[in-house]
């Protein structure tokens, strides 16, 4: 049978710490994602990257399905989304909603699940509510979240189906909107009937390091997800959550669903259990900037073959962060590395500045430090060789930007003291080797590789990495949450795995 189903996205996560706005010419913009998008272009842009809509659309295609798509927009994480940027795009959702309105059986939105707008604690909960209230109680409403979501008990009352991704580095994005197809496919046909649902929040928040699956306990608490939807229990999602969140609901979550109420709180308390028994093993290991380099070197000198790549976790834009501090790349020149690269620093008065030059010229210019104003995230001052520039125009091939056509405006190689930095004019996270390859690097060929990422660039440099080092240089995202001036968080809670409570 053909199910007529209206889809859309609307993708932020916030950092209600970071010094910037989510304005709406950023959501217009995309900021390393494609553009806001609507109509039919959203099929032509969205199914061959791996993102959940994308995922939704090709497992929709099969089976004959009547999409209608809205509007998908997305701005790199940063402070509140403003009021004007979530009226428009929810207003944009909403309208086109109405527009279908006895023309279609269900509603499916791509969302992130950790949003705070100016005006909104819980972005996505206050646009389910609207929606809920547009088309009405019984219409299946199906939702793909983030693994770093903020779960709310008005997110989950407002929808018939939430599903979080199940890997960090986020292989799986496509995989989850195909994920909750199916199962709303279920509710469609009457397979299933609609479906009990649980939460149960984690009293403990988890740094961003240890939630990445390649690591444990993850790794093996999300294997065991899969195993535990069987019978009566139909889905299983755990978020670790999103901790530079100053909100009532911030932190980690389980939302199960079940043929019977019994069943679903039974699976969310099963494994809510597991999550607070290992609760000690989700460990923080941040070094400084000196000390990863200096223990670079001995892996180096111990022989190592491959790169030993360091992560400025804390300057990290998928995080909220400026993508602009220094202190990694000031240690790196102060220590003569001789064989490093780091990127990506967000500058577009220095890209343009280096593009004016032209290859082969030397620049004297400061670098970054233009957004955060905090001792080691100052403008760096030297003078550079500018050894290549780009367009910021490719099209990335690793697993976690796969199918993106990146456009980062003006790039530039700039060469010091044996370390080369890759300027960017828009402020994305190094995820991807092809953000490097566009000016001529090759990742896998430097002894030293700096990434301003926190997990998500393990996806594709791992291959390449002898070890990976999480470095603590200042940045806008603070890994470590009890230093944070919270105001808002539920009481109890506690802000670091055994560490001590609000």
């Amino acid at each position: 049978m053909t199910y007529r189903v209206a889809i859309a996205g609307f993708q932020h996560e916030t950092n209600t710490f970071a010094p910037t706005r989510a304005t709406l010419d950023l959501f217009i913009k995309g900021e390393g994602w494609p553009p806001l998008t609507e109509g039919r272009d959203i099929v032509e842009v969205f199914s061959p990257m791996n993102i959940p809509i994308g995922g939704f659309m090709n497992a929709a295609k099969p089976k004959g399905w009547e999409l209608h798509p809205i509007v998908w927009a997305a701005a790199a994480p940063s402070s509140y989304v403003s009021t004007e940027a979530f009226e428009y795009i929810a207003g944009k959702i909403l309208n086109g909603i109405a527009a279908l309105k006895g023309r279609i059986d269900a509603v499916y939105l791509d969302l992130h699940g950790a949003m705070v707008t100016e005006a909104h604690e819980d972005g996505e909960g206050e646009l389910l509510r609207r929606v809920r209230a547009l088309v009405g109680p019984d219409m299946p409403i199906g939702v793909s979240l983030d693994l770093h979501a903020n779960v709310t008990p008005e997110m989950l009352q407002y929808s018939d189906v939430m599903i979080g991704y199940r890997t960090y580095p986020h292989l799986d994005m496509a995989v989850t909107g195909a994920r909750v197809l199916r199962h709303m496919e279920k509710l469609l046909t009457g397979e299933r009937k609609k479906q009990a649902k649980a939460l149960r929040q984690i009293p403990f928040l988890i740094p961003l390091t240890a939630q990445c699956t390649f690591i444990e306990p993850c790794k093996s608490l999300y294997d065991t997800l899969g195993d535990m939807e069987h019978g009566a229990v139909s889905s299983l999602s755990f978020s670790p959550g999103f901790h530079p969140a100053d909100i009532h609901h911030c932190g980690p979550s389980v939302i199960a669903y079940g043929d019977t109420q019994a069943a679903a709180d039974k699976a969310a308390d099963d494994f809510a259990r597991q999550i607070i028994e290992r609760e000690a093993e989700f460990k923080l290991n941040l070094l400084s900037p000196h000390a990863a380099i200096d223990q670079a070197r001995k892996l180096i000198q111990a022989g190592a073959r491959k790169s030993i790549v360091l992560a400025d976790v804390q300057d990290n834009p998928g995080t909220g962060a400026t993508s602009d501090t220094t202190g990694l790349l000031a240690a790196l020149v102060a220590e003569h590395v001789p064989d490093a690269t780091l990127g990506l620093l967000y500058d577009p008065e220095v890209a343009k500045i280096a593009h004016q030059a032209g290859e082969g010229s030397e620049i004297e210019v400061s670098v970054g430090g233009k957004l955060l104003d905090v001792e080691g995230a100052r403008p760096y001052r030297n003078r550079f060789r500018v050894a290549k520039l780009g367009s910021g125009k490719f099209l990335c091939t690793g697993p976690f930007y796969k199918g993106t056509r990146m456009d980062l405006g003006l790039m530039a190689r700039l060469q010091v003291n044996g370390v080369d930095l890759v300027i960017a004019s828009a402020r994305v996270q190094a995820a991807d080797k092809d953000q490097y390859r566009h000016l001529g690097i090759e990742p896998g060929e430097r002894q030293i590789v700096g990434v301003k990422s926190t997990v998500h660039f393990r996806g594709d440099f791992t291959d390449i990495a002898h070890d990976i080092l999480n470095v603590e240089s200042p940045g806008a995202f603070i890994e470590r949450a009890e230093t944070l001036p919270y105001k808002k968080l539920r009481k109890g809670m506690k802000l670091a795995p055994k560490g001590r409570a609000f």
